[in-house]
């Protein structure tokens, strides 16, 4: 983006594009992906399909607490580490490492951890009642994304 200023191509915006062309071919690509058979078997099947009705859940979780607005450093520091927790349980390596075998345990783990400290923080959100070495634990073990902001869950 910094050599876009010496630059003689200029940056645009999506709709600014449909906006000046209205003759634009539409396209529905196929579904496919770089996993075993060219599709999506490798993180949705038997050894691994019971992870999304828990990660759903969660994302309706988070999506209610990113609407609240934090009565206390504390409570935000909560709210960061859900999404913090979300966006670990989220992550498709569980569901890929769980389909190759080789690692399945740790992946199981790491999906269970994740998705048990998120379901902690949610129940002490809900309830007032933040318990702060669980979340400093939390916070220790999950560091990463240290600028997250909850509210980019808002719906």
């Amino acid at each position: 983006f910094r050599a876009m200023s010496t630059s003689d191509v200029p940056l645009t915006h999506g709709p600014d594009v449909l906006e000046r062309d209205s003759n634009l071919q539409i396209v529905d690509p196929s579904a496919s992906s770089w996993g075993d058979k060219g599709y999506y078997e490798v993180w949705l099947n038997g050894s691994n399909d019971w992870i999304y009705r828990h990660q759903r859940t969660a994302e309706e979780r988070m999506a209610e607490l990113a609407k609240r607005e934090p009565g206390s450093d504390l409570e935000r520091r909560a709210l960061n580490q859900a999404a913090r927790e979300i966006l670990l349980l989220q992550s498709s390596d569980w569901a890929f490492i769980m389909d190759t075998g080789a690692v399945a345990p740790y992946a199981h783990k790491r999906f269970k951890d994740h998705t048990v400290r998120f379901t902690r923080l949610w129940e002490m959100l809900g309830s007032g009642g933040i318990d702060e070495g669980f979340l400093k634990d939390c916070e220790w073990k999950d560091s990463i994304f240290q600028e997250i902001d909850y509210r980019v869950f808002r719906p």
